[in-house]
């Protein structure tokens, strides 16, 4: 029926209303959150939020507290180190952050001297008290002692204290002896600034790759000594860097916001990858390219959410709720990616498919102080031998991590100096007459008929493993519970999330917990830490302690790469094997997914924090969605 033309004006009249209304709303909304000019009402460009999500919960926020990988992610987005790995690189390459050039290294690997840039500052903080703050040498002279301060408990600790750093050491033991708090005060011969922007490291004992740790933020990032001063046992809480992104909000193990930090300094993309021919040295190569020259960072935004379960958390990614699907969950490998390509479907939506082998290792660790499956003497190793032999990694594989993990034959993960591909050990071994004949030669046999097990001096024998609330955590505790069956010991499980876990395994505890292990540095020392007695309660959570193996582990430390090391590296392996502190499973390959409007998505292990490597290409954002945008969430800094 044809409309009065009057009737429809008055419509049409109506419509432009509501948008002008509609428009005005929204150019409010941005210059009240700072995304507009509060002068100039002209349409605000939107900003760029990147959107994705961690499977496990965060802690806090202080490199001298955090020990867990997605804590030290957001701390290296907010608190920088000194130096920091090429993003794009490979093999793995150092190079300045805040440094005015590489340190000076003595020819004796003793002597490490830094010179920090003039004109770095904090992001305002009502600690500093109106004045504006710049990093100083200083700054990383009192956050590197804040590890030995044992009032943060520091999980760090152990990288500066098997450096022997001269003096911290001892002025921790001598005031804790005394029960006084740690000065921080005293002058140290192995870490004092010489100058404002100059600090000098002085060890006791060569260590050819000291280097390595001032490039991860989660334990050499700089604080100000005011903010820890002002905020106290509560600084976990209010992190202040120098860094490209500044906290804008946070609720605990639910949602993360991090915000452009409006005074960060000029910092451009200049990256330099592999100069090969291969596929993935060419998608390196073009995000060069592409990305070359640009101000970093070029995202206005990050909201990390913490989604624990795999199936809502892929579903937020195939809801275009998430930018970046990361570690897509073992369930829909087969759907995602089958045979190792991405479907059809999705790459016909423009999605990226980014595809690596983790330098890490899952491992359950046995506790060695625990009465039941700890000790050195042989009937202890035979039950932890026996455990491990009844495990079925290829299973495992197959059924719980869908096909995306290689069997680890030993601590060392890939990636990383001191791998060997060709060898082969006991570690991935399953057989179960071995486990059943290890443990009856030992005594471990049921006496009472009930179909379990016993002690050798007849007392129950009952394996507690702790484990998480979390889908895969389920599927794996169900294939553990199968292997101890089947091979007659009692496995209970001690469910609990994952940060109160990792407090409970700090203080020794679990008598067995399962968990990842991902170096911050890609030499094959940082897994071997893992067994040397000085680490315990640290990075040693099997509190695993011979000699035989810490006098290995010091020697390879102190030597530079090359076949000697190597040598050593590989019987200090062995023993790990031999006495089974941790039952290595695998390592894992990881595939990363990406929505086409992500722009330089890849991942470098070494470098926590990809964020500021990262561009949103808004055009075709709005093209595929329709002209809408994610609003950004919170103030902006």
């Amino acid at each position: 029926m044809p409309q009065n033309p009057l009737t429809l004006a008055a419509r049409c009249q109506t419509r432009r209303v509501v948008n002008a209304a509609r428009a005005l709303a929204a150019w409010a909304f941005l210059a009240a959150y700072g995304w507009a000019g509060a002068q100039d009402p002209a349409p605000a460009a939107a900003p760029k939020v990147l959107r994705y999500a961690f499977q496990i919960a965060e802690t806090n926020f202080d490199p001298a507290q955090v020990t867990d990988v997605y804590s030290r992610i957001v701390i290296a987005a907010m608190l920088e180190a000194p130096l920091e790995f090429e993003f794009l690189a490979r093999p793995a390459r150092l190079r300045p952050n805040t440094t005015a050039g590489m340190p000076e290294v003595s020819a004796d690997f003793k002597t490490f001297t830094f010179h920090i840039k003039p004109g770095i500052y904090f992001t305002d903080d009502p600690a500093f008290k109106g004045q504006r703050r710049e990093l100083t040498a200083e700054d990383y002279v009192y956050s590197l002692k804040r590890h030995y301060d044992p009032r943060w408990k520091s999980g760090n600790l152990y990288l500066l204290e098997n450096a022997k750093v001269l003096g911290l050491s001892e002025l921790r033991a001598r005031l804790m002896k005394e029960k006084k708090p740690f000065d921080y005060d005293t002058p140290v011969e192995g870490l004092r600034s010489l100058d404002r922007y100059t600090f000098q490291v002085r060890l006791a004992e060569p260590t050819p790759r000291f280097l390595y740790n001032f490039a991860a933020a989660g334990l050499a990032g700089a604080v100000a000594r005011e903010v820890v001063e002002a905020y106290g046992d509560k600084v976990g809480e209010h992190p202040v860097g120098t860094g490209p992104f500044v906290l804008s909000q946070w609720k605990r193990s639910s949602r993360i916001v991090l915000g452009k930090n409006a005074a960060y300094r000029e910092v451009f993309y200049d990256e330099h990858p592999p100069e090969g021919n291969s596929e993935e040295d060419r998608r390196l190569q073009a995000i060069a390219a592409q990305l070359k020259g640009r101000r970093m960072p070029m995202i206005d935004q990050v909201v990390i959410s913490i989604i624990e379960e795999p199936q809502p958390r892929w579903l937020s990614f195939l809801g275009e709720e998430q930018d970046i699907a990361e570690i897509v969950p073992n369930d829909f490998a087969n759907v995602a990616f089958p045979n190792n390509r991405l479907a059809p479907n999705l790459s016909k939506k423009g999605i990226q498919m980014v595809r690596y082998l983790r330098s890490d290792v899952s491992i359950s660790y046995f506790a060695m102080q625990n009465p039941v499956v700890g000790g050195y003497e042989p009937a202890k190793v035979a039950l932890r031998r026996a455990i491990s032999l009844a495990v079925d990694i290829e299973r495992e594989i197959r059924l719980v991590r869908r096909n995306q993990a290689i069997p680890a034959q030993s601590i060392i993960a890939p990636n990383v100096w001191g791998y060997e591909p060709g060898f082969k050990s006991e570690m991935s071994e399953f057989d179960r007459g071995r486990a059943k004949a290890l443990l009856d030669m030992y005594g471990y046999v049921d006496r009472d008929g009930d179909g379990w097990r016993e002690q050798p001096d007849g007392s129950p024998l009952v394996i507690e493993y702790a484990t998480s609330p979390d889908q895969q955590s389920r599927q794996l505790i169900e294939q553990w519970q199968k292997n101890m069956e089947a091979i007659g010991i009692k496995m209970v499980f001690k469910t609990a999330k994952w940060p109160e876990q990792l407090k409970s395994s700090r203080a020794g505890k679990l008598m067995m917990w399962g968990v990842g292990w991902t170096p911050s540095e890609p030499d094959g020392d940082t897994f071997l830490s893992l067994g040397y007695g000085p680490n315990k309660g640290q990075s040693n959570h099997s509190r695993f302690d011979l000699p035989a193996f810490n006098a290995l582990y010091e020697r390879q430390k102190r030597l530079p790469d090359g076949p000697e090391r190597q040598a050593l590296m590989d019987e200090a392996k062995k023993i790990m094997i031999a006495y089974m502190p941790y039952k290595v499973h695998v390592h894992r390959i990881f595939t990363d997914l990406a929505q086409p409007w992500v722009v330089g998505y890849h991942r470098n292990i070494f470098v926590a924090a990809f964020f500021k490597y990262i561009d949103i290409d808004l055009a075709e954002l709005q093209r595929r969605k329709g002209g809408a945008v994610p609003a950004a969430s919170g103030a902006a800094p």
